[in-house]
């Protein structure tokens, strides 16, 4: 099962700012409960999708630059990119179905 490309600083302009597809970031961090409860969700999003949308992933706790410049308040936050810009967000942990409907229109 894929489990998504883990973004930094350094990668996220590659992997999403230039992607030709569609990314789902993952904002979390290790003890956030929430962020646990959705993880195998993305994980399972990313083998569903594969090809079709990209997933990342951004541990707050090692990116804090990365989550401050999307104004991350809280985690879980879903960020959708399409063409180098955010089109859709979602903060909290939410069921498969809403984290599939931030991005299905954009496949």
């Amino acid at each position: 099962m894929s489990t998504g490309i883990t973004l930094t600083d350094e990668n996220f302009a590659t992997e999403v700012i230039e992607s030709d597809l569609p990314v789902l970031i993952d904002f979390w961090a290790e003890w956030c409960m929430p962020c646990k409860m959705i993880g195998p969700i993305i994980d399972q999003l990313a083998g569903e999708y594969a090809g079709k949308i990209k997933i990342g992933k951004v541990n707050i706790d090692e990116e804090g630059d990365l989550a401050a410049k999307h104004n991350v308040i809280s985690i879980p936050t879903l960020i959708v990119y399409k063409n180098g810009n955010i089109v859709r967000q979602k903060a909290g942990a939410v069921p498969k179905h809403e984290i599939e409907n931030l991005f299905k229109d954009l496949l």
